[in-house]
């Protein structure tokens, strides 16, 4: 079952400047970096709030570290933006599987590693209205790491 908006993915062309903007702007602060190199990005989660179920709502700022990466293959075609939006849920094995079973295409066989040791898959665009769609299992996060 789908708990909460685990994140909005922002697809930049230069992370520093973004991050800027963001926590200049509107106050966010930085919570977490990393590279993932199977996902060919740098990124930066800036966390918005926590939420009842132990997880936390954030911004996903996405730049780039491969040309021939997902994110750089969107930034060419769209420039940048809202890339996509993640579901919280505390089984993405299972919740991938009802929502498969319900005609929509799950683009991993298995989920795979994500930000912050999470697991996550995707869901066709396509079948979601036009909308890159995450479903996230968070893993514990007990504080903050740069």
């Amino acid at each position: 079952m789908l708990t909460r908006i685990d994140h909005i993915g922002i697809a930049c062309f230069d992370l520093e400047k973004t991050v800027e903007f963001y926590t200049s702007t509107y106050g966010f602060s930085v919570f977490h970096t990393e590279i993932n190199e199977e996902q060919g990005v740098r990124e930066a989660m800036l966390k918005i709030n926590d939420t009842g179920d132990g997880g936390a709502s954030y911004l996903q700022l996405l730049e780039p570290v491969r040309e021939d990466s997902a994110v750089a293959k969107w930034l060419a075609k769209n420039g940048e933006g809202v890339h996509h939006i993640a579901f919280g849920t505390a089984d993405v094995d299972g919740d991938a599987e009802a929502v498969r079973d319900k005609g929509v295409r799950v683009l991993y066989d298995e989920p795979r590693r994500g930000s912050m040791g999470s697991r996550i898959t995707f869901l066709h665009p396509k079948d979601c209205h036009g909308v890159l769609t995450e479903l996230v299992t968070s893993a514990a996060v007990e504080s903050p790491e740069h």
